[in-house]
C-alpha cells in the first residue's frame, strides 16, 4: 500500500522510507509529478501538519501524512515554537527592522542566541517537537516526538540543518547535534520518534 509524505525534502523522505520499509511503500509528491507548494499558515505543529497533509491527500488522490516541526525554548516562552522557520523575519519585524526571508537559518540562530541573550541567568533548556499527520481510511491519528536539550552559546558544527548548531541534546551533552553522526542524529530525532510511532501503529493495525 501507498503512502504520500508531504515533502520535498529528501532527506526526511530517506527517514521515513528506510522506518515505514516492509509496512508502507512511501512515496513523495514529485514522484507522482505533483510540485506544488501548500501554504503553512497554521498556529499550532498540530494545524500546519494536518493542512498540509489534507492539501497533498486533494492532490494526489492518495491516502497522506506530513510532519512539522518546531523549537520551544523555555526562556523566551517556547518562542520560536511554530515560527522556527521565520524566527528571524518575526524578530526584525517587531523591531522595525529589514527582514530577512524565511528559512534563513544563519539569521534565525543569530536571533535566537540575541534574545537568549537578554534573559542572562536563566535556564537555556529547549526542545525539538515534531507532529506528524496520517490521514488513512478517511481517518485523521497523529503522533509526536520530542528531542530535549539546551541552546549553546555559540555554534559549533557543520552538520545538520536549521538549529542543530545551538543545539545540545540531553542525550549527548558533550557536543551540538550539528557535530553528531548522521545515524546518531536519526536514532535519537524528534521526527524519528514520531514516525516510529506511526510505524507501530500501523503495524498494531494490521
Amino acid at each position: 500500500m501507498k503512502l504520500v509524505f508531504a515533502t520535498g525534502n529528501k532527506g526526511k523522505l530517506r527517514e521515513a522510507r528506510e522506518i515505514l520499509e516492509g509496512i508502507m511503500e512511501v512515496v513523495s509528491p514529485a514522484d507522482m509529478g505533483i510540485y506544488e507548494d501548500v501554504p503553512e499558515t497554521g498556529t499550532t505543529l498540530e494545524e500546519n501538519s494536518l493542512q498540509k497533509a489534507q492539501a497533498y491527500k486533494a492532490l494526489c488522490g492518495l491516502d497522506c501524512f506530513a510532519d512539522d516541526t518546531g523549537l520551544e525554548v523555555d526562556a523566551l516562552g517556547g518562542a520560536p515554537g511554530v515560527h522556527a522557520a521565520r524566527y528571524a523575519t518575526d524578530i526584525a519585524r517587531r523591531d522595525g527592522l529589514p527582514e530577512p526571508p524565511d528559512h534563513d537559518f544563519a539569521a534565525n540562530i543569530d536571533a535566537l542566541l540575541s534574545e537568549l541573550s537578554k534573559h542572562p541567568g536563566e535556564p537555556r533548556t529547549a526542545r525539538f517537537r515534531s507532529v506528524v499527520t496520517l490521514l488513512l481510511d478517511g481517518e485523521i491519528h497523529c503522533f509526536e516526538g520530542t528531542l530535549e536539550g539546551r541552546i549553546a552559546d555559540r555554534r559549533s558544527g557543520s552538520g545538520g540543518f536549521g538549529y542543530d548548531p545551538v543545539f545540545i541534546a540531553d542525550d549527548y551533552p558533550q557536543c551540538s547535534v550539528a557535530e553528531l553522526p548522521e545515524d546518531t542524529k536519526n536514532a535519537i530525532s524528534h521526527r524519528g520518534k514520531a514516525l516510529r510511532a506511526m510505524a507501530r501503529w500501523l503495524q498494531e493495525r494490521e
